[in-house]
């Protein structure tokens, strides 16, 4: 199963490449943010992230209720964390 989970943009770290650093739950890691080109994102901005990639921007209130939800969901979220962690973007 694929998730998206929640991640808060921490600092566009090159933006001419459109790479974000970002946090989800404690851990940040650089992601791309291409797909998202057009929102122009900002530090403290909220996306749906899968395995290195920015797949939506949301709000804090979707963020919360998304982070909720995938967190019910045990194993999928543990893999989607794992996932998350050893995902890198060079």
């Amino acid at each position: 199963m694929c998730l998206g989970i929640p991640g808060q943009v921490v600092e566009i770290t090159d933006a001419e490449n459109h790479l974000a650093k970002v946090d989800v739950n404690g851990i940040k890691r650089t992601i791309s943010v291409r797909l998202l080109a057009k929102d122009n994102l900002q530090p403290a901005d909220w996306v749906l992230v899968h395995v290195g990639f920015a797949m939506a921007k949301i709000d804090q209130h979707e963020a919360d209720l998304t982070l909720e939800a995938v967190k019910q969901m045990g194993q999928s979220y543990t893999d989607e964390l794992s996932a998350f962690t050893s995902s890198s973007i060079l």
